[in-house]
């Protein structure tokens, strides 16, 4: 027996809230989650500063990458299996590729990028590929099984339907992600009805198709995203945690290039802040060494980090007002900012825009920047028919991008009118002064 088809000698489970048990009786896939680099997403959360508005979210990368995991073997293993339309020697590469497909994910993980300018994908790339346990692992399967996990979680691997499974609108790591982050943050938006949705998949050339019948669970998945996203990902009060969490590392760094003498040295930094990071580099990083960082700036002689640190570890947010980036508005912020900055609060850091954008679900328009194949219907006659064609609900909602934009502040810097009161109580008046339209 060769090592791709070896199963163990009695199937391991994990237990889990979501999916009751994740089953595992493949040698490889036990294996790939005994590695250091897939043990390293037990220290990354799956929802960054999001415990910090919904407490119970606190669950990690790596239950988020068994829940997908289980779902693409559930699919492959009790739905595709003796279908026509199915290669099983494709069945490996899936189980392994929705294993690791969230392997590069940093610290925080998508504030953290923005900051450093950085891309988990092509972090899990250069895991699986470059000279590490999970690489070993998949090179015992096959001197090129590498370079295929790599493409499908890079969606350049020739067999769409393949990367149909674990990346498209209708895929296995969104209907983990919906119902795992709903039952952490004690949501009831992200909740549909799975079970119902797999029993009516069906494999086809290029991509999976979701039988007629199924539709109404499928206008459930995308009306739960459609929640989830506005009420739990978008959080202002996350987005508030997130804009500190940046302006932390941003000044940290800007430190750095200014030869500030830190007493508690960012050595784990080093190579993000001179751009010569390396995946070994990169691997040493997890949320419990960035909150080391952060709970030991808070004793710096720089006021700016000491008290951004502080702010982030005790939960002393921002606060928002609804931000309209029309001309009108972009006046009122230029002002705003040199208010700010005359009263002593340097507005790069404590003045902050941000905003949050999702299309909830789109249909295919070709040469589009992220085009999205849209989810497709079998209809009892065999013919294939774009959802929104059939639902008026997705119809309702196919295409349409919302966007929303939030100003960020410290309202206890200018509530302490001990120091530049006039200009304070003008801050604060032009703050909550809505501009005319």
């Amino acid at each position: 027996m060769t090592y791709a088809n070896e199963k163990l000698t009695e199937e391991k489970v994990f237990k889990d809230p979501v999916h009751r048990y994740v089953h595992v009786r493949d040698k490889v896939i036990w294996d790939l989650i005994g590695t250091a680099e897939f043990q390293r997403l037990r220290r990354i959360k799956q929802l960054g500063t999001t415990y910090l508005t919904f407490h119970g979210a606190e669950h990690s990368r790596f239950s988020h990458s068994l829940g997908v995991y289980e779902i693409i073997r559930r699919i492959i293993d009790d739905v595709f299996d003796g279908r026509p339309e199915w290669n099983s020697e494709e069945r490996l590469l899936c189980l392994c590729s929705a294993l690791l497909h969230d392997l590069g994910h940093g610290p925080f993980s998508h504030s953290f990028e923005k900051v450093f300018h950085l891309d988990h994908e092509n972090f899990t790339q250069l895991i699986i590929r470059e000279d590490t346990e999970v690489n070993r692992v998949l090179r015992k399967v096959g001197q090129h099984f590498p370079k295929q996990v790599a493409e499908v979680i890079a969606k350049t691997y020739e067999n769409k339907l393949v990367v149909g499974l674990i990346s498209s609108q209708i895929d296995a790591d969104r209907m983990d992600y919906l119902q795992r982050d709903a039952y952490y943050t004690g949501v009831s938006y992200g909740h549909f009805d799975m079970e119902r949705i797999l029993r009516v998949m069906r494999p086809r050339e290029d991509q999976v198709v979701i039988k007629q019948s199924g539709m109404h669970a499928v206008e459930d998945y995308i009306m739960s995203r459609y929640q989830m996203y506005w009420q739990v990902y978008f959080h202002p009060v996350t987005r508030s945690a997130e804009v500190i969490l940046t302006k932390i590392l941003h000044r940290a760094m800007h430190l750095y290039k200014d030869n500030y003498s830190f007493k508690s040295q960012p050595v784990h930094f080093y190579s993000f802040f001179e751009n010569k990071l390396a995946l070994a580099d990169y691997l040493k990083l997890d949320e419990g060494v960035i909150l080391y960082y952060f709970q030991a700036w808070q004793e710096e002689d720089d006021a700016i980090l000491r008290d951004l640190c502080q702010r982030f570890l005790n939960r002393n947010l921002f606060k928002y007002v609804e931000f309209n980036p029309s001309n009108d508005e972009m006046t009122k912020l230029i002002e705003l900012t040199k208010l700010f900055n005359e009263a002593g609060i340097n507005a790069e850091y404590y003045l902050v825009v941000d905003s949050s954008s999702d299309l909830p679900y789109d249909f295919y328009r070709p040469g589009e920047e992220e085009e999205r194949l849209p989810i497709q219907l079998l209809m009892a006659n065999e013919e294939i028919h774009e959802l929104s064609r059939e639902s008026e609900i997705v119809e309702a909602i196919s295409g349409k991008r919302r966007t929303d934009h939030k100003l960020y502040f410290p309202q206890d810097l200018l509530e302490d009118r001990s120091s530049n009161p006039n200009i304070k109580k003008k801050i604060t008046e032009l703050l909550y002064t809505k501009v005319k339209s």
